[in-house]
């Protein structure tokens, strides 16, 4: 692909980035707020996206819209449909979440592991959540085979108007608005809520919080809660913009958010949502510039990742949860 190339694809490329980077940007939330808190990496926020994402699958079969029809494309039937997909993805997400932080973390801390089993335990319930969904499946998802189901299979994506002459399609409007939204009520849920104080004062100093009356593991189980739920959302968006899911999908999508969050400043709300906006169009733009293969595009991401780390180690914003105001 040549540099006119490039320049001729730039708009829809752009777009497509900044659909992609809303997506990682909402996972990498789950993995900085996890540590802002306790200063580990929850590696199983990957396979909580992987889990809602199939619960909203689930959804979509339990209410018999895989069995073909017309697809929905206005009105109160479709916005119920995402209504009921988006609260099973959330619900599934938050509660995989808090199993985690039950059966991962809670043990862990309360007999002081090192950092390390942390680190051995995440990976395990990551690996074992993965494996276990990929051995039994679900009889409507065809593991190995990108079949479309769920979202698409009555939700057809529509042109709604070009931007600077490339196709804007209400997925694309759906999926930007819903990761805006759901970024700012986070931001402001941490910033102004008192839930949300008590999350940046125990990432800043959990035993002074604890001994100014911060019940510190009821805010690290919401801390895990609200990590999930982002997770849930980002996986409702995943399916409207790709329209299939493995039991392995969320490792990929897991490894970019984390690098998004990374990027951002590991531990910063603002950070992670930079940061997954950035990765998503580099990695789009590089694919676009380089060749048509979207590892090529997933290594100048992680190129760009390494060169920003070099100048900022502590990431673009920097600034861990406890000493900022979202």
């Amino acid at each position: 692909m040549t540099f006119d190339d490039f320049v001729s694809q730039f708009w829809p490329s752009t777009i497509n980035g900044v659909v992609l980077g809303s997506i990682y940007a909402l996972v990498a939330l789950g993995y900085t707020l996890v540590y802002g808190v306790l200063r580990l990496i929850n590696f199983a926020n990957s396979e909580v996206f992987m889990l809602s994402a199939f619960g909203s699958f689930l959804a979509v079969e339990i209410l018999g819209l895989n069995d073909g029809g017309d697809p929905l494309r206005t009105g109160g039937a479709l916005v119920g449909v995402f209504a009921v997909c988006l609260i099973v993805s959330v619900v599934i997400g938050g509660a995989s979440a808090v199993i985690v932080e039950r059966v991962a973390y809670r043990p862990l801390r309360k007999r002081n592991a090192p950092r390390l089993v942390f680190l051995i335990s995440a990976i395990g319930a990551s690996f074992a959540i993965s494996e276990a969904v990929g051995e039994w499946g679900f009889p409507f998802i065809e593991n190995q085979q990108r079949k479309e189901y769920g979202l698409t299979k009555f939700f057809k994506r529509e042109q709604l108007f070009q931007l600077f002459g490339a196709d804007v399609y209400d997925s694309n409007i759906i999926v930007i608005a819903g990761a805006a939204l759901m970024a700012v009520i986070l931001v402001l849920f941490v910033g102004k809520s008192r839930v949300g104080r008590g999350i940046r004062a125990v990432a800043q100093d959990a035993e002074t919080a604890k001994l100014m009356g911060v019940n510190v593991d009821r805010i690290i189980l919401i801390t895990f809660l609200v990590g999930g739920v982002m997770a849930g959302g980002a996986a409702f968006l995943y399916e409207l913009h790709t329209p299939y899911a493995r039991y392995d999908v969320g490792f990929s999508i897991g490894v970019k958010a984390f690098t998004a969050a990374v990027l951002g400043g590991i531990g910063n709300v603002k950070g992670a949502l930079l940061g997954g906006v950035l990765l998503g169009l580099i990695e789009v733009w590089g694919s676009s510039l380089f060749g048509a293969d979207q590892n090529i595009g997933t290594v100048a991401a992680f190129l760009t990742l390494v060169l920003v780390l070099m100048f900022r180690p502590s990431g673009l914003l920097g600034e861990s949860l406890g000493r900022s105001k979202a």
